[in-house]
């Protein structure tokens, strides 16, 4: 769940040239691991890798340029919401079970979420009593008795893009396409829905249309499960994030914006 920006873009006709900041090797490897895979086992849907260096501490990544434009904002157009999920699933399926086996887990997963939630809010200084400290006090609640670190074995493995945000899922009015795979990696697919579901950018502004997507994805009942306690951790992450933004100098979202994000984790958590 990538919140700042780990790299720089150059754009050309046909080319993309992502330029990633020093230190960020890791990001790098993943999303060069992610198009090469991609390309192999689900042509078509996401950028092809034409080449990389990884020598020194600030790589780069060379990838062809796709058509559309970024789905924030239009994802309550039915098609649109159509292309995102076939876009999703096709994804998720992507590699075979024993290719997927061998793609480590992706970095921010439920585990490292509930730690940094954990590390986070043991530093947040006191909240004025408000709706977003009673969300804040809930979500804490109900994350010292949840289990979502667990993943049942009942629930899918997919392979996870790593970032929910919809500006990385193209459109071009027929099909969906997607781009940006720094935190990728193997995952379940209750939380990836999770995470797309969640994200302030399905929200904040042109909001997705979320029962509509969910709809068009035929869970068990451990994954249907499984996405709502997600989802509630998402929301709570957010929350802390969305009120350290508000909190701030500059804040990037609207004023208001974490009290919403409250009303949401409630809503979740009722």
């Amino acid at each position: 769940m990538t919140v700042h920006s780990t790299h720089t873009v150059e754009l050309s006709s046909y080319e993309v040239t992502k330029r990633f900041r020093e230190g960020s090797v890791p990001e790098a490897e993943r999303e060069w691991r992610a198009l090469e895979l991609l390309a192999a086992h689900a042509p078509g849907l996401t950028p092809v890798p034409l080449g990389a260096e990884f020598d020194g501490t600030a790589p780069l990544i060379r990838m062809t340029r796709l058509p559309g434009d970024p789905l924030r904002g239009l994802a309550q157009q039915t098609a649109a919401v159509d292309a995102l999920a076939e876009a999703v699933s096709r994804l998720h399926a992507a590699l075979p079970p024993p290719v997927l086996a061998t793609v480590p887990r992706r970095p921010d997963g439920p585990d490292a979420l509930t730690r940094w939630l954990r590390s986070r809010t043991s530093r947040v200084r006191p909240l004025p009593h408000g709706p977003v400290d009673a969300a804040m006090r809930a979500g804490l609640r109900w994350l010292d008795r949840s289990r979502v670190r667990d993943v049942p074995g009942d629930v899918r493995e997919v392979f996870g893009g790593g970032d929910g945000n919809l500006a990385n899922y193209l459109w071009d009015g027929a099909r969906g396409r997607i781009v940006d795979f720094e935190d990728s990696g193997r995952s379940d697919r209750a939380f990836e829905l999770a995470e797309i579901t969640e994200h302030v950018g399905s929200w904040v502004r042109g909001p997705l249309d979320v029962p509509a997507f969910l709809a068009r994805f035929d869970l068990t009942p451990a994954e249907s499960a499984r996405l709502r306690e997600c989802r509630r951790l998402l929301a709570l992450v957010w929350l802390v994030l969305l009120w350290a933004d508000e909190a701030g100098e500059h804040p990037r979202n609207p004023p208001g914006t974490a009290g919403r994000q409250a009303a949401r984790l409630a809503e979740l958590l009722g």
